[in-house]
């Protein structure tokens, strides 16, 4: 099946190559084709946005464009699909902060371990254009810029032999992290070690004990059976990083104002949708790991965990400095909602 997958995708990506050079519009009324390429399945809330986008534009702008949503990496990888934004063989696809990284080193602070405060300071400063825009838009040289921003939940610490209470807990286990160096790090500060590898090994990996657990949103427990090997999931809440959906710089930069606006409004539908998708599938996603799966849901005291990754926070600042006025920002709406609880 995954042989059958990257043979389709190697065609697709050849056959959007050569509509570069053969004209964009293929269809009997010429209409524009609006590509979007995601690593999704058709079930995610990614997905179910993205349609959602798709109708919009279509009922607004039908007469002009056909929106056309590949879900499952069926246009390759998120770094070829990125790729293919940049020359406009596709018009847009869904990226994670990591690839969006190698482009500008601003993206880089979504990877600071207990950045935000809580869910409500996460999710109000996505929402300030005022900082975000300070990152969507610093990738134009590359040839493509982010038009919104979709949520990937909170992730936290899951295992299979034992809850992680404290940092304490972590001493002597091997946890599965994201490839980046950021997140080796964390781990060395927390007293766990750090075992980076790719997401579709770590099912595997945990099952033979390799590793002793890994971090991620509730949806990997369902959706990747994780739940059946690890049954201790701990709210210790260290990351809340985006996904984003980017666009080619020309395509947009292209349109007349009219329809400008009516993909604006289209972005915030993807923004909207998703998030209310996200909060369904994660309840959906808790429910059946606690009763099908027999997996223990703990809210560790998260101060002990934040005190651990202070010098971290110290380093990148110092290393990149650009990224300063981000962080103080993010640290006014920390304040704010701190406050609030």
């Amino acid at each position: 099946m995954k042989k059958f997958k990257r043979i389709l995708s190697t065609v697709l990506i050849a056959t959007l190559s050569l509509s570069m050079f053969s004209g964009c519009s293929s269809s009997e009324d010429s209409k524009r084709i609006v590509r979007i390429g995601h690593n999704q399945s058709s079930s995610h809330p990614t997905h179910i946005a993205l349609t959602e986008f798709e109708k919009y534009i279509e009922e607004n702008l039908g007469e002009k464009y056909d929106v056309e949503v590949y879900p499952s990496e069926l246009l390759g990888s998120q770094v070829d699909m990125v790729q293919l934004t940049q020359t406009g063989a596709i018009d847009f696809c869904v990226a994670s902060n990591a690839i969006l990284e190698t482009f500008s080193k601003n993206y880089e602070i979504f990877n600071l371990p207990y950045l935000f405060a809580n869910t409500d300071a996460y999710h109000a400063v996505m929402d300030d254009e005022s900082i975000t825009d300070q990152l969507f838009k610093s990738t134009e040289k590359a040839g493509f810029e982010a038009v919104t921003w979709l949520d990937a939940g909170t992730r936290n610490f899951y295992t299979v032999d034992k809850p992680i209470e404290s940092p304490k807990d972590l001493k002597g286990l091997k946890i599965r992290v994201q490839q980046s160096p950021t997140n080796v790090e964390m781990m060395r500060l927390l007293g766990g070690s750090a075992t980076p590898m790719g997401f579709g090994d770590v099912y595997t990996a945990l099952q033979s004990k390799i590793i002793d657990g890994a971090e991620n949103n509730e949806l990997a427990l369902t959706d990747n059976g994780h739940g059946d090997v690890c049954k201790y999931y701990s709210y210790d809440m260290h990351q809340m990083v985006p996904d984003i959906l980017i666009g080619n710089f020309e395509f947009l930069s292209e349109l007349p104002e009219d329809e400008k606006a009516i993909f604006e409004q289209g972005f915030k539908i993807v923004n909207s949708v998703e998030r209310e998708e996200w909060t369904k599938a994660v309840e959906a996603s808790k429910e059946k790991a606690e009763k099908e799966q027999g997996v223990q849901f703990s809210y560790p005291d998260q101060a002990p965990f934040v005190e651990a990754c202070k010098p971290l926070h110290q380093t990148v600042l110092e290393n990149n400095p650009a990224i300063q006025p981000i962080y103080d920002a993010i640290q006014e709406y920390n304040a704010m909602y701190s406050s609030a609880e």
